[in-house]
């Protein structure tokens, strides 16, 4: 598939965003990366995942405080990633490059491939977003249809009945299937994958065999075979869940659009950043709680239109981008609750079903 252009425009609205944004840190004096409230999440979050291992591994507790402390496990995985990787992987976690690599890694130790998650959100999802084709995010195929581009099967008619368990798959499919068909395909969906130097080969296979021992060999060897596998695919459930509905609320709900390509031009009809709008959708943006949990990621325009910035100065930018949006009559997509937002969810995959 020919990669798309987008439309350009003078002025365009995201250099006007730009400018504004780059006004408020300049009153500020603040930077635009992590700040104390970032660090100590990121201490909270890995002191938890750090505890809760050892305390199932080593110290075996009961089945039933077992059972919960691996649903937490997953919990707290899902929160990692977006707290302390997605910052790290964007550069935003901190002014420090040492200490974005080092953020994004965790991934790494968490099952998944640094290298195959930049290419595919980094570069892919986040310049091309709902676009059927090239946004492997909305590559669901054959068990969903997340776009009406994509074939229709007559199992899709019950999909917004049955996502709820393929959504609880995507951490074991990342794991152990995803990220090495990416490896061994050389692609991301339609998307050539660059050239990978030795040192990346390396540390894809060096990753993946310290994450299966931390997580599978250990576990085996201190606490049993059968009790590993219940307990990690308990957590790996629960973690794949949150981080599929999350990431699935942002893009693929009612009032999202999913542009198509030009096929004389090969350009998308908008430029960039009124792309990102159109695509891209907030919700409970005043839920402090939801949004400690999730990195921010209920402020995902913001974070469409600004990667690079921390997901912590997200609620100061969405005044900026909603009084601009205001001005230049552009639609700002926004659910007010977590369940309006799920609603909408099912309500779009009821409608790509039929």
């Amino acid at each position: 598939m020919q990669i798309p252009k987008f439309a350009q425009s003078k002025p365009s609205f995201h250099t006007e965003l730009k400018k504004r944004i780059s006004e408020y840190f300049k009153q500020k004096g603040t930077s635009s990366t992590g700040n104390y409230k970032l660090f100590s999440k990121a201490f909270i979050l890995l002191s938890l995942y750090i505890l809760l291992y050892i305390h199932l591994v080593f110290f075996m507790p009961s089945v039933s405080l077992s059972i919960i402390e691996c649903a937490l496990f997953g919990v707290v995985t899902a929160a990692i990633g977006f707290n302390i990787m997605h910052d790290g992987a964007h550069g935003s976690f901190s002014k420090y490059p040492l200490m974005n690599k080092w953020a994004a890694i965790t991934l790494c130790f968490l099952g998944g491939s640094h290298y195959m998650w930049n290419l595919k959100h980094n570069i892919i999802h986040h310049a091309y977003t709902n676009i059927d084709g090239i946004d492997d995010d909305i590559d669901a195929k054959p068990f969903l249809r997340m776009a009406s581009t994509q074939q229709r099967y007559k199992m899709h008619r019950y999909q917004h009945w049955y996502f709820w368990f393929f959504y609880s798959l995507l951490y074991l499919y990342w794991m152990f299937f995803s990220d090495f068909r990416k490896y061994f395909e050389r692609r991301v969906g339609n998307m050539p994958l660059k050239k990978m130097a030795f040192k990346d080969h390396f540390y894809f296979w060096f990753y993946k065999i310290v994450s299966y021992s931390i997580l599978v060999a250990v576990p085996i060897f201190f606490v049993g075979l059968i009790p590993t596998i219940v307990g990690f695919l308990i957590s790996a459930l629960v973690a794949g869940f949150i981080l599929s509905i999350v990431f699935q609320l942002a893009h693929t709900v009612e009032h999202t659009s999913f542009p198509l390509v030009d096929e004389n031009s090969g350009k998308i009809e908008d430029e960039w950043a009124i792309h990102q709008l159109k695509t891209t959708a907030n919700f409970a943006t005043k839920n402090p709680m939801l949004s400690w949990f999730v990195g921010g990621l209920n402020f995902q325009i913001e974070h469409h239109l600004f990667p690079k910035i921390s997901h912590v100065h997200y609620p100061a930018l969405s005044s900026i981008i909603k009084q601009a949006c205001l001005e230049y009559h552009i639609t700002y997509v926004e659910y007010p609750r977590l369940q309006d937002a799920v609603r909408s969810h099912i309500s779009f995959l009821r409608k790509m079903g039929k």
